[in-house]
């Protein structure tokens, strides 16, 4: 069993960064690959990025090379660090955790067994 708990949202301006925290309790930490994902008002969720066990990262195109994630397997932590923010990346923002060891982390929502509440990102124009 695995328990999420994003932090790190809030207000930022068009062009400015934002780092969000997601921190994990369960013993399986270390072996699971860890995702963010988002859901806009009136749009479905979609992926952003995502982590294996062993650090190697995927991105959806629309942030590649603006987002940046990252984990801690000593402090069960993973971020996402968002730089050049739009106002597009507004959204609630939500991390998962698939277990199972595997090279590439899954870009699929039904592949994560766990869920945080989400934490709001806002950026205005």
């Amino acid at each position: 069993q695995v328990q999420l708990v994003e932090s790190g949202g809030g207000l930022v301006q068009a062009g400015g960064s934002l780092g969000l925290s997601c921190a994990a309790s369960g013993r399986t930490f270390s072996s699971c690959a860890m995702g963010w994902f988002r859901q806009a008002p009136g749009k479905e969720r979609e992926f952003v990025g995502a982590i294996s066990w062993s650090s190697h990262n995927i991105y959806a195109n629309s942030v590649r090379g603006r987002f940046t994630m990252s984990r801690d397997n000593t402090k069960n932590t993973v971020y996402l660090q968002m730089n050049s923010l739009k106002p597009e990346d507004t959204a609630v923002y939500y991390c998962a955790a698939a277990e199972g060891l595997t090279v590439v982390p899954p870009r699929e929502e039904y592949k994560y067994n766990y869920w945080g509440r989400g934490t709001q990102v806002t950026v205005s124009s």
